[in-house]
C-alpha cells in the first residue's frame, strides 16, 4: 500500500496480485526518481559501465550494481541516502579511481547502486597555522600535494600511493603513513569528516560540530580538528575502516606537515631483517628522522624501475632486506638539525653493525626519497613485475615480524609460488608501538595457474597468519569469513548494534565486514 499511495498507483491496480510487469514499472519509476538526483549526465546504467564496476582486482566474486550515480555536493547525497532508505536499496559509496584492489566496492547483492563520489574535488580550506587541509572525498594525492605546497605544507601520505587514490578514502581505510613520527594516534592523520549517516542524518564529528556552520567557524579562528577532552566522544572511528558501512563522508580535514628546508636521505642494507628491526626500534624511541620503513629487495625494485625486465634485473643486484631512512627537518636552524640526526643515526646503525649508505645496489637514496614523497608513476609500482597484485596486510609489532615472513613463505613454497615474487612492507606505526606488515603476491592476472597459486596462497597464508596472532583490522573480501573465527565475539555484536543505530535499514554497503 505504501508504494501505490507514494507513486499515485490508481485504485484498481492496487488490489490486482502484483506481478512482474507491475514490479517493472515500480522499479522504472523509483530509477527515475534516483535520477532526478543527480540529473540524467550523472546518472549511468551502460552495461559496459556496470560491467567496470561489478569487479576488481581482488578476488571478491564480481556482482553487478543496477547503476552508478555522481553526487556533485552533500545535499545530492543526503536525497540519495533519503531515496536509498525509503526503496530499500543498498547503496555501495566510491571515492578511488581504478584500478581497485579489495573488494570493498563491488556489490555484495544484486540491484545496489554504486555512489561515485569522484565529482566531490573541491579544496576547501588549507589552514597553514594549525597544519590542516579541509577536502571532499574526490580530491586525489596527485591534487592535493601541489596545492599544499603552496601554502608551505605536505601530506602525511602511505607508500606511493596510485594517481586516482582519495585521500579521504587513505585516512579512512588507515593506510599507513610512512613518517612515524606523526603517528599518535591511530585514527591519524584524520582530524574531523563530515558523514551522511546510513539513516539520512547528516553529522559532523570534533570541532567541527559547531558552534555554528564552517565559515562561523572560520571567522572566529577555530580549525577543524579532532576534539579533546575527558568527555569527548569521536565518531570519526566509526567511519575508520568501516568499508562504507555506516555511511557516506561528504568532507573530511587531515593534518599536514610543514615543508621540510633541509632532506637527506639513506638506506640501511642488510641479510639480517632482525637488525633492521631493532634499529627501527631504536629510532622510534628516539624521535629521529622523518620517513621510516623496511622492504625486501622486491619492493625496492618495483619502486625504482617501471619496466618488469628492469625489476628483475635490480631486484638480482639489491640486498635481501633495506631500510630506508629521512632526515627533513623544519622550522628553526633546520641545518643544525639535520647535522645532529645525522651524526646520530649514523651512530645507531654503526651500534647493530649496520651502514647507513646513499647508494645500494644503483639504487640511490635521494632518488627513493623523491619517489616515495609522490604519488606512483604510471604504471602503479606494484602492477610493474607482473600486472597483478593481492595485497595480505595486518597489524603485528615489529618483534613479531619474522615469524609471520616464515609462516607466509611457508605456505608460499607450499603452493609452489616463487618467493622472488613476493613483496615485503614493514612499516613503523604508533611511534613504533605497532607495525603495518603487508605482503604483495605479485602474480600475472592472464596466466589462470598463476591466478589460482596467488589465490590458494592468499587465503591459506590468512588463516595461518590469523591464527599465529596477526590482527587483521581491515578484513577485505574473503578475508571477513577466513579472520571471524578469530575475531572475538562481543566486538562483532557491538559492530552489529553499532550498524543497527546509524543504518537502521542496512541500506550501507551490506554484507561487508561481519554485517552478515
Amino acid at each position: 500500500m505504501y508504494f501505490a499511495e507514494r507513486y499515485r498507483i490508481p485504485y484498481f491496480a492496487k488490489r490486482l496480485k502484483p506481478g512482474k510487469t507491475f514490479y517493472f514499472f515500480l522499479g522504472m519509476i523509483l530509477i527515475k526518481e534516483l535520477a532526478d538526483i543527480v540529473g540524467s549526465e550523472d546518472f549511468l546504467e551502460a552495461e559496459d559501465i556496470l560491467e567496470d564496476y561489478s569487479k576488481d582486482m581482488s578476488f571478491t566474486p564480481p556482482i553487478r550494481p543496477r547503476c552508478i550515480v555522481f553526487p556533485e555536493n552533500v545535499s545530492e547525497v543526503m536525497e540519495i541516502v533519503k531515496w536509498a532508505n525509503r526503496t530499500l536499496t543498498p547503496l555501495v559509496p566510491i571515492s578511488s579511481g581504478p584500478p581497485r584492489f579489495h573488494g570493498d566496492t563491488i556489490p555484495s547483492v544484486g540491484g545496489s547502486v554504486i555512489v561515485d563520489l569522484r565529482k566531490m574535488k573541491r579544496i576547501m580550506r588549507i589552514d597553514r597555522k594549525n597544519r590542516i587541509a579541509l577536502i571532499e572525498p574526490g580530491v586525489t594525492f596527485s591534487e592535493l600535494i601541489p596545492a599544499l605546497e603552496s601554502e608551505g605544507l605536505a601530506p602525511l601520505m602511505p607508500l606511493m600511493p596510485r594517481k586516482t587514490k582519495s585521500v579521504v578514502a587513505s585516512v579512512l581505510e588507515t593506510d599507513p603513513i610512512i613518517m612515524p613520527k606523526y603517528h599518535w594516534d591511530t585514527q591519524d592523520p584524520l582530524a574531523c569528516a563530515e558523514v551522511v549517516f546510513g539513516g539520512g542524518e547528516l553529522f559532523r564529528t570534533g570541532e567541527a560540530v559547531g558552534p555554528g556552520d564552517l565559515e562561523d567557524q572560520w571567522r572566529v579562528g577555530k580549525a577543524q580538528v579532532r576534539g579533546t577532552g575527558e568527555a569527548y566522544i569521536d565518531f570519526s572511528r566509526l567511519l575508520q575502516r568501516a568499508q562504507g558501512t555506516i555511511g557516506i563522508v561528504t568532507w573530511a580535514s587531515i593534518y599536514c606537515r610543514p615543508l621540510p628546508k633541509v632532506r637527506e636521505a639513506f638506506l640501511v642494507p642488510s641479510e639480517n631483517l632482525n637488525r633492521l628491526i631493532d634499529l627501527a626500534y631504536k629510532l622510534m624511541w628516539r624521535r629521529l628522522g622523518d620517513i621510516c620503513f623496511i622492504v625486501n629487495n622486491c619492493v625496492l625494485a618495483c619502486i625504482q624501475q617501471e619496466s618488469s625486465n628492469g625489476i628483475v634485473r635490480l631486484r638480482e643486484s639489491l640486498p635481501s632486506w633495506t631500510l630506508v631512512f629521512t632526515i627533513e627537518p623544519s622550522g628553526f636552524l633546520p641545518e643544525k638539525k639535520a647535522e645532529y640526526y645525522k651524526a646520530e643515526f649514523i651512530n645507531l646503525a654503526q651500534s647493530f653493525d649496520l651502514k647507513a649508505t646513499t647508494q645500494v645496489g644503483g639504487v640511490d637514496a635521494e632518488g627513493v626519497m623523491k619517489m616515495v614523497s609522490n604519488v606512483s608513476p604510471e604504471p602503479y609500482w606494484k602492477l610493474r613485475l607482473k600486472g597483478g597484485v593481492q595485497e595480505l596486510f595486518f597489524l603485528t609489532t615489529m618483534d613479531k615480524v619474522q615469524a609471520y615472513i616464515e609462516i607466509f613463505y611457508e605456505v608460499a613454497a607450499h603452493y609452489k609460488f616463487p618467493l622472488k615474487d613476493i613483496g615485503v612492507y614493514i612499516q613503523p606505526i604508533l611511534q613504533g608501538a605497532s607495525c603495518h606488515c603487508e605482503f604483495d603476491i605479485l602474480y600475472n592476472p592472464s596466466l589462470p595457474e598463476e591466478v589460482n597459486m596467488a589465490k590458494s596462497v592468499f587465503c591459506e597464508a590468512a588463516r595461518r597468519l590469523a591464527k599465529a596472532g596477526a590482527f587483521f583490522a581491515r578484513p577485505y573480501g574473503p578475508l571477513r569469513d577466513i579472520t571471524y573465527p578469530y575475531v572475538a565475539a562481543p566486538l562483532i555484536i557491538a559492530q552489529r548494534k553499532i550498524k543497527a543505530i546509524f543504518d537502521p535499514n542496512n541500506i550501507m554497503n551490506p554484507g561487508k565486514l561481519y554485517f552478515g
